[in-house]
């Protein structure tokens, strides 16, 4: 009886210790177990070696879209002696009114009707490049608010001319009105396009 137990016991002790092949060690079963105990997931969880990496999305942009920047910051360019001419010609004409030289008037004019030519260009231009950018992350919060404060501008300049260009030539308070709307469409517009040409890289 006591050689019959004793052998049960010897073939207990000899299958606990039977070895576990993981990996290129060989771990006693009974310490396997005990480890999966501490750690449930040791011996569930595979991290793979071979994970493939995401490639990079290609965006492409239409072949005019250099084009229309071009001409875009070209024409941007050319608002900047536009505006100055404007100043100078409308702080005369609200200086003297009526009695303002007539080299004061024409240029008035015709830096108006220039204006809103070089800002049609660059309204067309602009729009039609940010819809093809759109999908482009880099810069697209600056090129978003380029957008909406240049139409802003827009709407600026359109309400100075049509609605109190007219009115200014006989009322003193739509005058500093049209002075400080044109003046403010004009400082909207250096602040943007300042901003775009010196962070969108």
């Amino acid at each position: 009886m006591d050689m019959t137990v004793l052998g049960f016991v010897c073939c207990l002790a000899t299958g606990a210790v039977a070895p576990v092949t993981q990996g290129a060690e060989a771990v006693p079963s009974v310490f396997a177990a005990a480890l999966d105990t501490v750690n449930p997931l040791r011996a569930r969880v595979s991290i793979p070696t071979d994970t493939p990496r995401a490639r990079p999305r290609v965006i492409e942009v239409s072949d005019w879209y250099a084009r229309r920047l071009t001409i875009h910051r070209y024409t941007a360019y050319g608002t900047i002696p536009v505006f100055a001419a404007q100043w100078i010609a409308g702080k005369k004409l609200y200086d003297e009114s009526r009695a303002a030289p007539t080299w004061a008037k024409t240029v008035h004019r015709a830096g108006a009707t220039t204006l809103a030519g070089m800002f049609t260009v660059n309204t067309v231009t602009g729009l039609w490049n940010w819809w093809d950018s759109r999908m482009v992350a880099q810069g697209r919060v600056l090129r978003t608010v380029h957008v909406f404060s240049m139409l802003t501008a827009d709407a600026a300049f359109t309400y100075a001319g049509a609605k109190l260009s007219n009115e200014a030539e006989t009322d003193a308070s739509k005058r500093r009105l049209h002075r400080t709307v044109a003046l403010s469409a004009m400082g909207l517009t250096v602040v943007s396009g300042t901003a775009m040409k010196l962070w969108n890289r």
